[in-house]
Parts: structure tokens; sequence; C-alpha cells
């Protein structure tokens, strides 16, 4: 990105220059500076970075700030997180997760696909037993999804026991739904789970990268672009997307099950209401 940058300088205006020029003196705090404070350092308007970002091929701010991270990117000295470095201070690697999140949330947002979501809602929706596995920082999230659907009232299975999960995929039948969740797609015990299921005529729904062996190997891929290296650091961003990805497939599942179902939901609600405290006002 900064090459990119500095290839472009004579072809900026006079104040997108600016911009440029001030990203280029100090590209890690215009990394995590706000679009207020990166603009007020580099003298210039709000609407100037934004066009900006938009010059650079990016989608505006955000997206440009998550594409200066991959390119700061400094993988020999962490295999925390890529935005955080040994001298950090609390405030400062605190910050910085939370800019990477909130960037990568947004461009997750961004390219996600709904026609793909309609059709995984359906696919759920109309399902006789649905199950969740992942295995790893994924068997989390497949296990916070197995949480939500559990209330609904269809059978729901998750297990994070890679032998249970093969005996659940060559058990399940046309008319079920397997949903595999695997950030990196490579997992093999994961894409074979996707093939086991795939013979007795099961739908398999993968949660997961674009372009991946297990999205090849599933009936449906709900693809996440997070660039997040979990190879090298610890799954953050990815996970975070992915439990988004579950509520918004858990949501659709409720609308798309109509008033009766949410009835049920609604008793369900207040059945476990006794088993809290009340809340102090």
């Amino acid at each position: 990105m900064l090459e990119k940058i500095q290839a472009q300088l004579d072809a900026l205006s006079k104040s997108e220059r600016k911009v440029a020029e001030q990203i280029l003196a100090q590209p890690q705090e215009s990394m995590h500076s706000s679009i207020a404070t990166l603009a007020k350092a580099a003298q210039v308007s709000e609407p100037t970075v934004n066009r900006f970002c938009h010059r650079l091929g990016t989608r505006g701010f955000p997206d440009f700030k998550l594409q200066l991270a991959q390119s700061l990117a400094k993988r020999q000295n962490s295999w925390v997180s890529q935005d955080v470095e040994e001298n950090d201070s609390v405030e400062r690697y605190s910050l910085k997760i939370f800019d990477s999140a909130l960037a990568g949330l947004h461009q997750v947002r961004q390219e996600l696909n709904f026609n793909v979501v309609q059709q995984a809602v359906a696919h759920l929706s109309s399902a006789k037993k649905i199950t969740f596995f992942g295995l790893g920082a994924s068997a989390v999230v497949a296990h916070d999804a197995f949480n939500k659907f559990l209330r609904f009232n269809l059978p729901v299975i998750w297990s994070d026991d890679i032998v249970i999960q093969r005996m659940s995929c060559i058990n399940s039948q046309p008319g079920d739904v397997i949903v595999l969740i695997s950030h990196t797609g490579r997992t093999k015990n994961v894409i074979e789970l996707a093939r086991l299921a795939r013979v007795t005529g099961s739908t398999v729904l993968a949660v997961t990268s674009p372009g991946t062996p297990l999205a090849a190997e599933a009936t449906l891929a709900l693809t996440l672009n997070v660039p997040e290296d979990t190879d090298v650091f610890l799954p953050m961003v990815s996970r975070l997307a992915q439990l988004t990805v579950i509520d918004v497939l858990a949501t659709g599942f409720i609308l798309a099950r109509g008033s009766d179902f949410r009835e049920n939901l609604k008793r369900v609600k207040e059945a476990l209401k006794d088993s809290r405290l009340e809340k102090h006002r």
C-alpha cells in the first residue's frame, strides 16, 4: 500500500497529496487514526481523506486502513496479531485490536453475498435436523451456533470430537443440514466431513474463506473475506466475523419460520427467566 501511494503521488491533487505525505511519514499512526484525526494532521477536510482512499482503489477509510494494516504486518515480530508489536503499550495494542476488528467486520459486511445468505437461511429453515461442526477456534463458533439454534423447535447437534463428527455425518440423511465452520477451509478432517455428508444426500453449508477446498466440497459456501492469517496469528477478527454471520443466519431462520414459530421461541425465553435473578434498575 505504501508503494502504491508513493507511485501515485504525482497524480494526486494538492490536498490529496497532503494526506499521502502524512501517511507516508507516519504509517503506523495513520493506520490507527480516526478519519478526523488524520484529516487534522494532514490539514485537509474529511471528504478529502475519503476521496484519497477511493483514489487508492479502496471502498473508503475503514477499508483503506485494513489494507494498510496488511501491508505493514510484521510476522517475524509477533505471533499474536498482525498489528501488535512487542513494545506496544496496553492502550496502543488495545486500540489496535479494536481497530482491526472494526475494519475486518466492515469489510465482511461490504462483501457479504446476500443471495447466498438467503439460500443458507432457506436450507436451515426447511431442515429436518441441523448440525454445527468446527475444530479448534471454529469449534467455539460452532458451539455458539448450537446454543442459539437449540432454542428452536428442531433437532440440533454439536460436538468437537472428530469421531462423533464423522459418525454424525455418515448417519445424516437428505433433509439434514451440516454446517461446517473453518476460516482456513484447509483442515483435512473438516473437508472429509463435507465429503461424508454429501454422500448421504445431506446439505453441507460451509462458513469459510473464499476459494478454499472446503468451499469447493460444500453444497453451499457462505464465504467471509477476512484478511487474517491464522496459520501465524491467533484467530481474532475471523472468529468475530463467523459469530456475527451465525447471528445473521439465526435471525433469518426466526423470520423465515413465521409468527407461530416466534411464539414458541417466546415461550422458551419465558421459561428461561426463572433461572435468572431479577434485573436491578
